[in-house]
């Protein structure tokens, strides 16, 4: 028959009698409680402690990164009303300016000399609220850096190598006066 860890301890002298029906109290009143579900219990109640503050600092952390996002979103739209409003170019004019507007094609009242800053890229036009306004290019550029979705229209940059190419073809035709594109 084998000999338990217990009594071996015993005979060894590591053990003495006294201790060994100490620890053997201990072990049946820990199997008694983990048979009634009390220890257990215990362990699962800090265990969900530990989870819910885990839970709170993480949801606390996601909270502040979300108003840190939305004050720097305030920030960068504060930014682009000041440029606007500060760089603004009246409009007075009696041509219309056709651009497109999320696929939708809108139009503007500019003058003449307007239609032509926006055709040579010196001017631009931007939205603000609901409504569309020109500013100067470089200021379009600095709107374009905070929100690309703000500059509505802005003429293209480079010239196209086809356009010289007909320019030469057509320059022994005269284009009348009253004609308008």
């Amino acid at each position: 028959m084998a000999i338990s860890l217990q009594d071996q301890l015993k005979k060894s002298g590591l053990v003495d009698e006294k201790k060994a029906k100490k620890i053997s109290r201990e072990q049946r009143k820990e199997n008694k409680l983990t048979n009634k579900g009390k220890k257990p219990k215990i362990d699962e109640e800090k265990l969900a402690l530990e989870r819910a503050r885990a839970e709170k600092i993480a949801r606390d952390r996601q909270l502040n990164l979300e108003k840190t996002q939305k004050a720097h979103e305030a920030a960068i739209a504060a930014q682009i009303k000041q440029l606007i409003e500060t760089n603004l170019i009246p409009r007075d004019g009696d041509e219309k300016f056709h651009f497109t507007d999320a696929n939708i094609i809108k139009h503007i009242w500019v003058s003449p000399e307007q239609v032509d800053h926006l055709r040579r890229r010196m001017i631009a036009i931007v939205k603000l609220a609901d409504q569309y306004v020109l500013v100067p290019i470089n200021v379009s550029d600095k709107i374009a850096q905070r929100d690309p979705a703000a500059v509505i229209f802005q003429a293209d940059d480079s010239p196209a190598s086809e356009s010289s190419e007909d320019d030469d073809f057509y320059a022994a035709y005269k284009i009348p006066d009253d004609l308008d594109w």
